[in-house]
């Protein structure tokens, strides 16, 4: 068996653990509440008050505009100057969770305003309170148009965690990185990590397909029936 081949085969097990045990974790967690943290600053933006509004849009401002390396980096190894003390993953997650929270209020805001107005007046017309008409009819419809750009940044946030080796956090691209100090290979070890992000990648990219398939002849079936 070629050497290349043989050192693929032994660190695949590594690798997979590390994405099991701390690549996935830490994209589903900070996509949950990224996401969380972005419908709620979506709302503050669209129907807050005026101060709440300028303090989220100032949070936007910021994540948006500085880089993730840099995000991590001030919340890892900057907080610690001013007496808080945080362990990589706990970092790494905040830090995703914040950056995911101001790009997917953006999506979720511009789909929430893409609902035509009339839903609005139909739902009050029923008699339902504000609250249920966004739960029951805004957000419904919303979720179908933000789907496709929520799904994109969710496979993004995959290929992202890999800047999480840089403040320590164990997960998949920092496992190869050890391997290659001990075996010197990093042409073999740095190839193996990107096709396993490659393949990680390209199953969210299919399920992605799919969902946005059934979305859609879901809301061809709501279509026919309006």
């Amino acid at each position: 068996m070629p050497h290349w081949l043989q050192l693929m085969l032994d660190s695949l097990g590594p690798l997979l653990w590390a994405a099991a045990a701390f690549t996935a974790p830490l994209t589903l967690l900070s996509f949950a509440f990224g996401l969380t943290v972005g419908l709620a600053v979506a709302l503050i933006r669209l129907f807050g008050p005026k101060p709440l509004v300028a303090l989220v849009r100032f949070y936007v401002w910021i994540f948006r505009g500085t880089p993730l390396l840099v995000q991590l980096f001030l919340i890892f190894y900057g907080l610690p100057s001013a007496g808080i003390l945080l362990d990589s993953f706990t970092a790494a997650l905040i830090g995703f969770t914040l950056n995911i929270g101001a790009y997917s209020s953006e999506i979720v805001r511009a789909a929430i305003g893409s609902v035509p107005k009339g839903q609005w007046e139909a739902a009050y017309s029923i008699g339902m309170t504000w609250s249920q008409a966004m739960r029951r009819t805004i957000l419904p419809q919303a979720g179908r148009v933000a789907v496709p750009p929520l799904s994109n940044t969710f496979i993004s946030l995959v290929k992202d965690t890999s800047l999480a080796a840089a403040i320590t956090v164990p997960e998949m691209f920092q496992a190869a990185q050890r391997i290659v100090a001990v075996t010197y290979e990093p042409l073999i070890l740095y190839v193996e990590a990107a096709l396993l992000y490659l393949a990680m990648s390209s199953v969210l990219s299919a399920l992605q397909a799919r969902l946005e398939t059934r979305l859609d002849r879901y809301g061809g079936f709501l279509e026919a029936r309006a």
